[in-house]
């Protein structure tokens, strides 16, 4: 009951901003009654920027190299994922693929894309061992996504490069699911469903620059029993929860180390400020790598600017200067 309080807390309804019931005028379109059968196909059609998806499932790996392409997908509820009706879906290890980006269903290596109310999952899972399957790999900046559904087990969104906004959706997967090393992301109002026991985060910062991970009034639901925050992929890994609800299943001590005989903890930012449930940090118990802020990191601190957010979806109760 706790965790369905949270939630509707936390993700009240906005007005829906650019996502979409109907195709817009002139958008090149996917699906039953649409001009192409699946979106990867439909990419190579570039006589629009805009891209409508009809409801649908859609075994497909997308590929997105144009600038400032906006994608919708048909949805019944257009501030939120819960009403989409598209799902993109494949089964590719990065093993098999060649790489972690390879491996994802989209791909976005572009700059200003937006992705709007589509279900993105890799359904790899973890058949023997633990093997990464990427969902969505975005490899541009200033990428929004907005009310989308992002599924996997290990390494399940690959934040990779650039500033990134997401809001009002879910993220999904048990190891390492929200990843990368050269972003700056910032994840509000969203949920962070883990479907067992592993880590949330895996930031590969390397070095002291600008990069954050930065998860805002969001709901962590957790189905195991062991959820960490995160782990240091890189020796500089910056995360944040701020004003976020945590789950029972977030251990007293909230973090953890990349391995017991490799920690990476020395230069590493593992910081909370203000977040509640069973899960959030009681005094003297989290990891002593870790720390509790005395005020929020603001918005403008981890992406710049907000100028090429969906204004619809920039939610004022986050953190301004």
């Amino acid at each position: 009951m706790g965790a369905r309080i949270a939630l509707l807390l936390l993700l009240p309804l906005i007005p829906g901003g650019l996502a979409l019931r109907k195709p817009p005028p002139g958008a090149i379109t996917i699906g039953k009654g649409g001009q192409y059968v699946n979106l990867s196909s439909a990419l190579q059609d570039t006589s629009s920027l805009e891209y409508f998806v009809f409801e649908g499932t859609y075994t497909d790996t997308a590929v997105i190299t144009r600038d400032h392409v906006r994608i919708y997908g048909q949805t019944n509820i257009p501030d939120s994922y819960l009403g989409n009706t598209v799902t993109i879906t494949n089964n590719i290890p990065a093993s098999q693929a060649g790489s972690n980006d390879k491996s994802g269903t989209v791909q976005v290596h572009a700059a200003n894309v937006s992705l709007y109310n589509l279900n993105i999952a890799n359904t790899y899972g973890k058949p023997v061992v633990q093997a990464q399957a990427i969902a969505l790999s975005v490899q541009g900046g200033q990428f929004g996504g907005y009310g989308l559904k992002i599924s996997g087990d290990q390494d399940t969104l690959l934040a990779n490069v650039g500033t990134q906004y997401y809001a009002n959706s879910l993220i999904e997967g048990a190891v390492d699911f929200i990843f990368g090393q050269h972003a700056s992301i910032w994840i509000t109002h969203s949920v962070i469903h883990t479907i067992a026991d592993g880590n949330i985060t895996a930031s590969g910062r390397g070095s002291d620059d600008a990069f954050w991970y930065v998860i805002d009034h969001s709901t962590i639901l957790g189905n195991g029993t062991q959820t960490y925050l995160g782990r240091p992929w890189g020796a500089f890994a910056r995360v944040v929860y701020q004003h976020s609800w945590l789950p029972k299943s977030v251990p007293a001590v909230g973090w953890a180390e990349w391995h017991p005989d490799d920690e990476r903890i020395s230069n590493v930012t593992f910081a909370e400020y203000a977040n509640i449930g069973p899960g959030a940090a009681k005094p003297g118990q989290r990891a002593n790598f870790s720390t509790q802020l005395t005020s929020p990191i603001s918005i403008h601190t981890v992406l710049n600017t907000t100028s090429w957010i969906d204004p619809a979806f920039l939610h004022r109760d986050s953190p301004f200067p």
